[in-house]
């Protein structure tokens, strides 16, 4: 497949990463960690190094195609994600939304700020706002403080609802909100009660997650090895879990929301058009320690390590630690995960011409299981399997 010539015409999502947070909650297995606040600045400088020189680091690592074919890249989606990006005094958040404007040609539409309820102030949020954030995404988990407070999470419910009336006052109404099916704790009465607070706020987006465990966390290490701290003991069971999960997907459809992909819904208009990019294979370019890239030919991820990273940039260095190049295999196994992640499905039938590839005998038993079927002309999970996604996954990719 020619590349180049595909992305030419089109836009690339840019995702920008800051590893900072004020705890290490106890399920978390991403790059993150606690720092002190002396080092936010300097991190920011080397960040907005890297966007703003990020063809030349591309060019002399051979990344980045369309930097040879088509030049300057139109970007029409940020997300400043982490860790916890609130943390950044909003002069910081400014400089890098700058710099983005300053390296890339377009005028995004969706610019996400990801927040915690606690760092959320009538100031902050008017000043996001000034700065060109049009949407924030709230992590807010749970309105339990018990289940709150189990996790490490360093907010309680009423800072929730204290964030998001700042966060509408000063015109940031496109606001996602985010829960955790599974948590310590966590009854069936419990997670009834969240959903019903947060559909009473009616936010635009809601993410809904079921809890994963393994060893890339403390609560994950704890359950693996047997032991009884972070709350193990009060896990619930993932048959409990998976009917909250079930639960939520009744309630919000019923709500008016579109469940469009397994972990998300949102109101009508206001799906997630960065995340969209990810589940679409399409192009997008990540900045700051940890980051990951893909331009449809090759995926690459910079240095996980906050400093490293920093030393690679002011020495003029792409730290890359990660690269890979997708081979047609790879890149059809892709399209069948992420696609059938989308509640619409694929068009199979694009799929299999795109690729040469005939994968009626590799469906055919999942269709028979019911796990899979075809709907309006697309393959999509069977509504009723989306908890059991993942064995899906395995035996279609097996």
């Amino acid at each position: 497949m020619d590349f180049a010539s595909q992305i030419a015409p089109s836009s690339v999502g840019v995702y920008v990463q800051v590893p900072f947070c004020q705890a290490k909650c106890s399920y978390c297995n991403f790059s993150t960690g606690v720092f002190r606040a002396e080092a936010y600045a300097p991190y920011v400088d080397a960040v907005c190094a890297e966007i703003l020189g990020h063809a030349a680091f591309y060019r002399d690592a051979g990344l980045g195609v369309w930097q040879q074919a088509a030049g300057r890249a139109a970007v029409d989606t940020i997300y400043i994600g982490g860790g916890t990006p609130s943390l950044l005094a909003p002069g910081e958040l400014g400089r890098i939304l700058d710099a983005v404007r300053r390296a890339f040609d377009g005028s995004p539409s969706e610019v996400t700020l990801e927040a915690d309820p606690e760092t959320v102030t009538e100031e902050k949020a008017r000043a996001w706002r000034e700065a060109g954030f049009n949407r924030v995404s709230l992590g807010s988990q749970s309105f339990s403080d018990v289940e709150l407070k189990a996790v490490g999470r360093r907010h309680r419910r009423a800072d929730i609802y204290t964030a998001i009336e700042c966060l509408r006052e000063a015109g940031l109404d496109n606001v996602s909100f985010d829960l955790i099916a599974g948590l310590p704790h966590q009854t069936r009465e419990s997670w009834h009660n969240s959903l019903e607070e947060l559909l009473s706020l009616r936010p635009r987006h809601i993410s809904i997650y079921l809890l994963e465990l393994d060893e890339g966390s403390r609560l994950g290490r704890e359950t693996l090895a047997g032991g009884l701290r972070y709350g193990v003991a009060a896990l619930p069971e993932d048959d409990a879990a998976a009917a909250s999960y079930e639960h939520a997907c009744e309630r919000l459809v019923g709500e008016g929301y579109d469940h469009y992909e397994i972990s998300n819904w949102a109101l009508p208009g206001f799906r997630s058009r960065h995340n969209l990019k990810y589940w679409r294979r399409e192009p997008y370019l990540g900045f700051g320690a940890g980051a990951h890239s893909f331009d449809g030919v090759e995926r690459w991820a910079n240095s996980h390590d906050p400093m490293a990273y920093a030393a690679s940039i002011k020495e003029q260095r792409l730290p890359v630690e990660q690269r890979e190049s997708v081979d047609a295999r790879q890149a059809l196994e892709e399209e069948l995960f992420l696609g059938l992640r989308q509640l619409d499905g694929i068009d199979l039938e694009s799929v299999e011409r795109r690729y040469q590839v005939d994968l009626g005998e590799r469906l055919r038993p999942l269709e028979d299981e019911g796990l899979v079927e075809t709907y309006q002309g697309r393959l999509r999970l069977a509504p009723s399997r989306l908890t059991v996604s993942n064995e899906v996954f395995v035996r279609l990719l097996d």
